[in-house]
């Protein structure tokens, strides 16, 4: 039994043209129940499971970026707050009020009511500086 080249060639055709169609086929098919499994619920344990070292490496990335984000920012407030004491001299003066509660009440007082500065004003020999003007209220100021 010989086969003929142009039979041959007939039957690679064909059996090319029908694995395309099935091979498509099958494709469409397994890509139809791996979209429904993965929407389904029974899979959310089951990609949980095959993720977890993923998970748990980004949970410990993200808590390991918040530390070095709070020591940065607590240190840079500090860094700061520790200028601002030093600039206005509001650590000096809490240090020499700190026996006497009254005292350290009104310094306090002073300082954030006047922006400290009733407290430098007497360093300087400049008089604290009086806000006037109107507030258009029964002509009161």
């Amino acid at each position: 039994m010989e086969i003929e080249p142009t039979v041959l060639l007939a039957y690679a055709v064909a059996w090319t043209f029908f694995y395309a169609l099935l091979s498509r086929h099958i494709a469409e098919l397994s890509r139809q129940k791996w979209t429904s499994w993965v929407q389904s619920e029974e899979s959310d344990d089951v990609l949980v499971e095959a993720l977890q070292a993923v998970i748990e490496e980004i949970e410990d990335r993200m808590h390991d970026k918040l530390e070095e984000f709070k020591s940065s920012f607590f240190g840079s407030l500090g860094a700061a707050s520790k200028k601002l004491d030093q600039s206005t001299g509001q650590g000096a003066i809490k240090a020499l009020t700190k026996d006497n509660p009254v005292m350290g009440f009104v310094a306090d007082y002073m300082m954030k009511r006047g922006g400290l500065d009733a407290l430098q004003g007497q360093k300087t020999g400049d008089p604290p500086k009086q806000q006037t003007g109107s507030t258009g209220k029964l002509g009161l100021k």
